[in-house]
């Protein structure tokens, strides 16, 4: 592998001892792909993802909140429902 070359479209400078190191690096990985490709397939079916599990939905509803008025009575000021807090901008 031409670890340069992806230096250069990455504009990355290295130093040599980074360029041996990323070259080796890559070429591990890339021995990885060659074992994988190795593998026996046949038979297995193809899959589109990595699990079954499928999403529930439920309808959008309103409820009431357990914690709706909490910590609104221990607030300096409030107003409605409102919490009232000082000025940050002038």
């Amino acid at each position: 592998m031409d670890i340069k070359y992806f230096a250069k479209l990455a504009r990355i400078k290295l130093t040599s001892g980074e360029e041996k190191k990323f070259s080796n690096d890559l070429g591990e990985v890339l021995g990885h792909f060659k074992q994988l490709q190795e593998i026996d397939t046949n038979g297995v079916p193809p899959m589109a993802g990595g699990t079954e599990l499928r999403n529930v939905f439920r309808e959008d509803e309103p409820r009431q909140s357990r914690l709706e008025r909490t910590g609104i009575e221990q607030f300096p000021e409030a107003e409605s429902d409102f919490l009232k807090v000082p000025k940050v901008f002038e």
